[in-house]
Parts: C-alpha cells; sequence; structure tokens
C-alpha cells in the first residue's frame, strides 16, 4: 500500500504587521518583534497534512535559524507534523538564498527517503520565491512552482494545477519532487489544545554545520554570492494630475506634458 513521506520546509520570520527598518543600518529589525512561521508555510504544513491523511504516511518538518526558531518547529508539530528538525548555528548566519538552499539539501539527504517536498511560494521577509526551486536543483529533483492544487498522486507520479494568466496549467510529474504552493490550495487548520501539550514534549532534532557534513565554504555569508546592503521603504508617489476640459482640451494638454517632460 502506498504511504508518502513527505518533507514540510518552513520558516519563521517578524510578523508582517510589525516589521521595522533600522535608519542606521538599513536592515530590517528583528529584535524584540514577534516571530511568526511564514503565512505561505502553513499553506505547505497543510497540504503535507492533508496528503498524509489520505494517503498515510508521515510529514517531517524542517527550517533552519537561530535556536528560537525551534517555536516554528513546534507549531508544525502542533499542527499535526511528525518530527521536526531544525538547522542552527552561526556558521549559517547571513545565508542568502543559495546557501540557504544548499544548508536545507544537507539536512534533508541527512533525514533520508522522501516522495514529496513543500514549501511556501516564498517569505514575507525575504519576498524572492528563489529557495524552493534552489533547494530543488541542489537535491537534483523536478519542482512545479505556484501550485494551488494536487491532483492525482501514487508511488512514481503527481499531478498538479498551477494558475496561468485566465486559466490553469495540469503537470505531470515524477516523484520525488518539490512544489512551492500558493494560498489558493487549502484553508491551514488551527492546532487543537490537545495536539498543543503533546507538542511541547515531543523531540526536535537540531542539527549544526558539524552534523550536516557539507561543505562549510557554503555555508552562511561564505557561500553567499548576493548581500543585502541595505532594505528601505520606497519614497511616496506624488499625487496626481486631473486635466479639466473636454477630451480635445485634456488631449492637448496630455500631449503638452509628456513633451514637458521628454516622453515625446
Amino acid at each position: 500500500m502506498f504511504h508518502v513521506k513527505i518533507i514540510v520546509c518552513i520558516k519563521q520570520v517578524p510578523d508582517t504587521m510589525e516589521v521595522q527598518i533600522d535608519a542606521t543600518t538599513g536592515t530590517l529589525q528583528r529584535e524584540g518583534i514577534e516571530a511568526v512561521v511564514n503565512p505561505l508555510d502553513m499553506y505547505a504544513i497543510e497540504e503535507g497534512l492533508r496528503l498524509k491523511e489520505q494517503y498515510g504516511g508521515m510529514v517531517s518538518a524542517i527550517s533552519m535559524g537561530p535556536r528560537q526558531a525551534e517555536k516554528a518547529v513546534r507549531e508544525a508539530l502542533a499542527l499535526g507534523c511528525d518530527e521536526a528538525f531544525l538547522l542552527s548555528d552561526r556558521a549559517f548566519a547571513g545565508a542568502d538564498t543559495l546557501a540557504t538552499a544548499y544548508a536545507l539539501a544537507c539536512g534533508i539527504r541527512r533525514i533520508g527517503d522522501y516522495d514529496l517536498i513543500l514549501c511556501g511560494l516564498k517569505t514575507t521577509d525575504g519576498d524572492t520565491a528563489q529557495v524552493g526551486p534552489g533547494l530543488a536543483e541542489e537535491l537534483g529533483i523536478p519542482h512545479v512552482s505556484y501550485v494551488g492544487r494536487i491532483g492525482d498522486v501514487n508511488e512514481e507520479t503527481m499531478t498538479v494545477e498551477r494558475p496561468i494568466e485566465d486559466s490553469y496549467e495540469t503537470v505531470k510529474t515524477p516523484l520525488p519532487c518539490l512544489i512551492t504552493v500558493t494560498k489558493e490550495i487549502n484553508v491551514p487548520r488551527l492546532p487543537s489544545f490537545r495536539r498543543k501539550i503533546q507538542a511541547r514534549k515531543m523531540p526536535v532534532t537540531i542539527w549544526d554545520a558539524n552534523d550536516l557534513k557539507g561543505e562549510t565554504s557554503r555555508f552562511g555569508l561564505d557561500g553567499s554570492p548576493t548581500r543585502v546592503i541595505k532594505v528601505f521603504p520606497p519614497p511616496p508617489r506624488p499625487g496626481g494630475e486631473i486635466l479639466m476640459g473636454d477630451a480635445k482640451d485634456q488631449a492637448t494638454a496630455l500631449i503638452q506634458k509628456l513633451k514637458e517632460r521628454r516622453i515625446l
């Protein structure tokens, strides 16, 4: 009988309602800010749990971050995941999407056999949507992004749908594979009180850089070809201008203004 083994990648991010930018350093302020599981990752967790309920199997959650990110993986356990892993080491600090994908790939290889890796489409703090596809490439498995529905799943293949303009594209992919999901795929559940209590007592496996047995030069800042120099909000847009008169007068005024700005 087919049982699906699923790994869900999650990340702890600052609460989006409280994100602020340090005017001096030009980076996100994380100290003292409430942290939550990345919202789109909640849809990935939910889809993993639904597949387990439908086909049987198990769901593992994995994250990379400081030790306080243990709270995020315990939330995944409270929702119904069977086991949780946290990659935590100062050597991982400053990782860009490439170094993050490499560290996660090392962790997943150590977890072992799997059929499906689920990721949220993107994170609210990075907003790049690069880690999921980068992780698949690192592992050498196929990937499908922007998935809005999972169809048939068997021991060898899986069918998914993703939105394209005014329609949907159906993709059949061999297993194992990785998909990134959108919020259209489901409605995430809330943890039960009993499961919350259980999650507090469940073990969380924490691995450092030595445990992953990867190339140390590919972790953290050393393995990151990109650097975030500064984060800043866009300047406020100036107010618009209303052109008065009939259509002919408006057209004449518009052409004149475009010429003044050397657009025409």
